[in-house]
């Protein structure tokens, strides 16, 4: 058999032992790469939501990008049917979705406010809260590795940002911080609605219930988008819907606390991002933070694979 030939037959076994790879990986190392998905998936978002918001008023941008975020999920729901996305218990979407939209619109009052810094450092206060949470009201144990990866990823963000800190933000800061526990308790309102509903569910009747509840806020200073900005809120609410996704599925497969050490990798994917969109190059606090948490998650992952917690 020549080489042109066996070349050909190893890349179509390919797809087969990467499919064998991953379902042959332990529920929680799943549950970290899809939270990690899930953070890339964000970032990409807000790099594009920053954006939209310095054209149009914020909570017009956030209520297009939760109604695209439906309306982008149409072609599955025609498909399935509307049966196939009646949830098991109403109650509990509503009030995720009340959760989320609070946490919204304190986090969009405060954000003209405050210090781009400031808003990345306070945003990293969100997996202690959901750590704490889940111990509180989900009962999970959450054994000392976890603890100990989410203290060093704290610990690598703070190396990043601590030299940009103003503290200019003032009472907003206040503020901001508040939205942090709102939507940890979201996402723990997630993980409980995982036990009854499929990821696709969960996601389309956030996308319904926020666009609900954002309107009555975006009304008041309407501006119609142009076709360019609407074009700009279908990718954002295809990457909304499958960051949330994504993020459903990760808490679906593993407990909440395994997930969280993960999210300080959001700030790796800020920072390259920001160097591939805008040239933006980092300095030395940021190759040492991103390097204390990129060891973090690295050893909370081989403590996990290793089944030791």
């Amino acid at each position: 058999m020549s080489q042109h030939v066996a070349r050909p037959l190893a890349l179509k076994g390919l797809p087969l032992r990467l499919g064998s790879f991953w379902t042959g990986l332990s529920p929680t190392l799943r549950g970290m790469a899809w939270m990690a998905l899930s953070g890339l998936s964000f970032c990409l978002l807000n790099g594009l939501m920053s954006g939209l918001t310095r054209e149009m008023e914020p909570f017009q941008a956030q209520f297009l990008r939760y109604l695209f975020g439906f309306a982008v999920m149409l072609p599955l729901l025609w498909r399935q049917g509307l049966t196939a996305f009646a949830p098991n218990g109403l109650s509990g979407q509503l009030w995720r979705g009340v959760v989320h939209t609070a946490g919204l619109l304190l986090w969009f009052l405060a954000l003209p406010h405050i210090p781009l810094a400031d808003v990345t450092a306070l945003g990293f206060t969100g997996p202690i809260f959901i750590m704490i949470g889940a111990v509180v009201f989900l009962k999970e144990k959450v054994v000392l590795s976890r603890w100990a990866a989410a203290a060093v990823g704290l610990v690598g963000v703070a190396i990043v940002l601590g030299p940009k800190l103003s503290g200019g933000g003032g009472g907003w800061t206040l503020v901001m911080l508040a939205s942090s526990p709102l939507f940890a308790a979201s996402f723990l309102i997630t993980k409980a609605l995982t036990r009854r509903d499929r990821p696709e569910v969960i996601v389309m009747w956030q996308a319904v219930t926020i666009s609900l509840f954002t309107l009555p806020f975006a009304l008041p200073l309407w501006v119609w988008p142009t076709p360019l900005q609407l074009g700009w809120f279908v990718v954002a609410g295809l990457l909304g819907s499958f960051g949330h996704w994504c993020l459903t599925e990760a808490f679906r497969l593993a407990d909440v606390s395994a997930t969280q050490p993960v999210k300080f990798l959001d700030l790796a994917w800020a920072t390259l991002l920001g160097f591939l969109l805008f040239g933006d190059v980092p300095g030395w606090s940021t190759y040492a933070g991103a390097a204390v948490i990129f060891a973090s998650a690295t050893w909370m992952a081989r403590r996990e694979a290793a089944g030791r917690g």
